[in-house]
């Protein structure tokens, strides 16, 4: 078991736009299993690879109840948002001690390199399809609280800032 260190706010690598995967190799693989153990370990719903400064457009999801069913996606992209929306506490371990209720589309097809290297078209409903849509965001250089308006947004990011001095 490897859990990797999350990269802290305002970390560069957190704004860049990952790159994409060109193939599924075993360091590929090996990467996908020390993000799950990450985030099985926070515990949250889902990671990125940025977030852990690895610039790659990998993303791990688990919101089952039992765990252990993580769904490993390379270079996932949206290809249909539903019009129907659900709010959701998010946060990210990238910015500890705050959180943040963001609207997004309630259900979403994705599509993906698999753990095979096959491309895959999934839906993902309710919270699955918050995670992962959160984790497409930062694969893209956007955090969860660029969906704020500007005063939340710097209010949050200022409690956070407190936060980490306080400690």
């Amino acid at each position: 078991m490897t859990v990797r260190r999350c990269v802290p706010w305002p970390d560069p690598v957190l704004r860049k736009p990952a790159s994409d995967v060109v193939a599924i190799t075993d360091d590929i693989r090996a990467l996908w299993t020390d993000m799950i153990d990450t985030m099985d370990a926070m515990p949250g719903y889902g990671l990125a690879a940025v977030q852990i400064g690895v610039p790659l457009r990998l993303a791990v999801v688990d919101c089952s109840d039992a765990r252990r069913q993580a769904v490993r996606m390379a270079n996932p992209e949206v290809l249909h948002a539903s019009g129907q929306f659900l709010e959701h506490d998010e946060a990210s371990p990238n910015l500890p001690g705050v959180s943040a209720v963001i609207r997004r589309p309630r259900a979403v097809t994705v599509r993906f390199l698999n753990a095979e290297g096959v491309v895959e078209d999934r839906d993902f409903v309710g919270l699955w399809a918050t995670s992962v849509q959160h984790q497409i965001d930062h694969l893209a250089g956007r955090m969860y609280f660029d969906h704020l308006s500007p005063l939340k947004r710097k209010m949050l990011i200022a409690k956070a800032d407190k936060l980490r001095r306080a400690k």
